[in-house]
């Protein structure tokens, strides 16, 4: 029995603010529309909510067709819902935002479903509201990365101090303080300092450092 059937019906859909690290620059997955409306201009890998389907099964989905990865950190970030958003049609899109390791996804799947990363400082207009999406997956990201150890998966088993801080700058856009940055840093993570060096950068060398797992 459709206990609602006098209140109007809306589609709902997810899009998927894709980042990854390239070559030390914060990038972005964008793809060419196939469809109409915004045929041929750039925007965010989305779809709708299927009938047996929960969002963030829909956004694993989504990601899962566009990179082939699974289990990647991914979280809501917002959902937008102006009247005038979508020309096509009233569609309401919870937003979510992913990070990952661009070594790692599949490049051909990507090159198949006409996506491309594209350097964030470089990032084209875009349909729809994606512009504001985007904004607000970035402001997202750049809280999470001082609260989770997301900065890890881009970094080897031993890493200095100074790529660890490489990996920050990229991700927010911005050069640190290296003694603040060391500083802040070691009082939010458990790293642990080895015995190793690293002298790829200096005679001097580099001491390397590992993160602890806490039990």
């Amino acid at each position: 029995m459709n206990y609602y059937k006098e209140h109007a019906k809306h589609y709902v859909g997810v899009d998927c603010v894709i980042f990854g690290l390239h070559e030390g620059k914060l990038n972005i997955l964008l793809i060419k529309r196939r469809m109409m409306p915004g045929k041929g201009q750039w925007s965010l890998m989305g779809g709708f909510l299927e009938e047996e389907e929960s969002l963030d099964d829909a956004a694993k989905r989504v990601l899962h067709q566009l990179t082939g990865l699974e289990d990647v950190y991914m979280e809501q970030v917002g959902t937008f819902g102006a009247i005038d958003r979508d020309p096509g049609a009233r569609v309401i899109s919870v937003a979510y935002c992913a990070l990952l390791n661009f070594d790692e996804q599949d490049h051909q799947r990507v090159t198949d479903n006409d996506a491309c990363w594209i350097p964030l400082d470089d990032m084209p207009e875009l349909f729809f509201d994606h512009p504001l999406i985007v904004e607000k997956a970035l402001e997202h990201l750049r809280l999470q990365i001082h609260r989770k150890p997301l900065v890890f998966q881009f970094l080897p088993e031993l890493f200095t101090l100074s790529q660890l801080q490489s990996v920050y700058e990229a991700i927010l856009g911005d050069k640190l303080d290296k003694r603040n940055f060391r500083k802040r840093i070691l009082d939010i993570y458990s790293l642990e300092k080895t015995d190793k060096i690293d002298k790829s950068g200096s005679k001097r060398g580099a001491t390397l450092y590992k993160l602890r797992i806490e039990d």
